[in-house]
This record gives C-alpha cells, structure tokens and sequence, in this order.
C-alpha cells in the first residue's frame, strides 16, 4: 500500500499512475511492498525531521526511514516540495521531473541501493534513469 500524505499545499497529480509506477518498480526490483508513506512538506518540516533524528542541521530533499524487513519493504518518506523546486531549478529540469526523481530515489533505498560513494551515486543515477524512463 502506498499512501500519500500532505503537510503543505502541494497535491500530487496522478496519484494512482505513480503509485501503479512505484509498485511496479519494486516488483522489477524482486522486493514485496508492505507500506509506504510519503509526507510531502516544505523546508520547514523536513529540516525539523533532519536535526532530530539525524542530527544533520542542513536543508535536504528527501528523508526515508526504512523499516523494511528482508524483502518486504516498509517505511516512510518525507519530501520538501521546496527543495524539489529549488533543486529542479539549479539542474534545469522541470519540477515534475525532479519530483519523480525524489520519489523513486527514496524507493530505491528501500531496495538496497546506496548513494553515498561516487560509484554508488553512478549506480543509483542509473536506476533513477531506468524507472524514470518507464513512467507514462
């Protein structure tokens, strides 16, 4: 099941399309969904979320937290529509485009990919890409 939450006044068009999209990009992956929660928010909430559970005092895109077990995924993801603007700005893409990007990204985790070496980001970039391109 994947429920989509909103703490700001974005509204996700397509609600069902991408769900169908993420739930097929799972499948792809050889994993089961149990939940995912995405809370779509603003820059606000989600630095909140950083400093006290990762005790990061930055601005950031995305925060997933992953209570997936083997692999039946589970979790919640938590989404600033103001850094996805700003951020779909700085790569000149559009905002559809990069929220697609987050969303998928957090999915992606979720499944075992890192990002956190420059070959993992390489690995990851190529998913991303991947799934991207399969999104009607």
């Amino acid at each position: 099941m994947i429920n989509f939450n909103y703490e700001t006044d974005f509204k996700l068009e397509s609600e069902v399309n991408i769900s169908t999209w993420i739930l097929n990009t799972i499948a792809s992956e050889g994993y089961k969904i149990e939940e995912i929660n995405y809370v779509f928010c603003d820059d606000d909430y989600l630095h909140k979320l950083n400093v006290e559970f990762l005790k990061h005092d930055t601005l950031t895109d995305i925060i997933s937290f992953d209570y997936s077990i083997g692999k039946i995924i589970q979790g919640d993801i938590f989404i600033s529509i103001e850094r996805v603007a700003d951020n779909a700005k700085d790569f000149n893409v559009s905002f559809e485009e990069e929220l697609h990007r987050v969303l998928i990204h957090g999915v992606l985790h979720y499944c075992g990919y890192k990002d956190k070496t420059d070959d993992d980001a390489k690995v990851m970039r190529k998913r991303e890409n991947h799934y991207l391109s399969q999104l009607n």
